[in-house]
């Protein structure tokens, strides 16, 4: 026998990335596959972060990690990019990441 809750259980606790937030990011992955750089794409969320990842191949570790995190002290967010030479950058604001984003594919080329 075990106990049932009550409560429902709610997933309010998650980060999550907004809906301008997910068209920004989409909006750069297009760029990405229409370059030929990404073929897929992930999304993952928790209680510390939401995390969107782009893949060169399905089967392969992602190219590109963008993390939404939760500033402890404070109630704002931190963006963080990793690139897949473990370099990474954080950034107070998605627009500033998208910008270095681009900045790097168009290096890559």
């Amino acid at each position: 026998m075990s106990l049932v809750s009550s409560r429902k259980q709610s997933n309010n606790h998650k980060l999550y990335f907004s809906k301008s937030e997910i068209s920004k990011i989409l909006n750069c992955y297009a760029l990405g596959v229409t370059k030929g750089d990404w073929k897929d794409y992930s999304l993952d969320f928790n209680s510390n972060e939401a995390i969107f990842c782009f893949y060169k191949h399905t089967w392969a570790t992602p190219d590109c990690k963008l993390s939404k995190l939760r500033e402890k002290r404070k109630k704002r967010f931190i963006y963080k990019l990793i690139i897949t030479n473990k370099k990474y950058s954080k950034y107070n604001d998605l627009n500033s990441l998208i910008v270095s984003l681009k900045r790097q594919q168009l290096a890559i080329i």
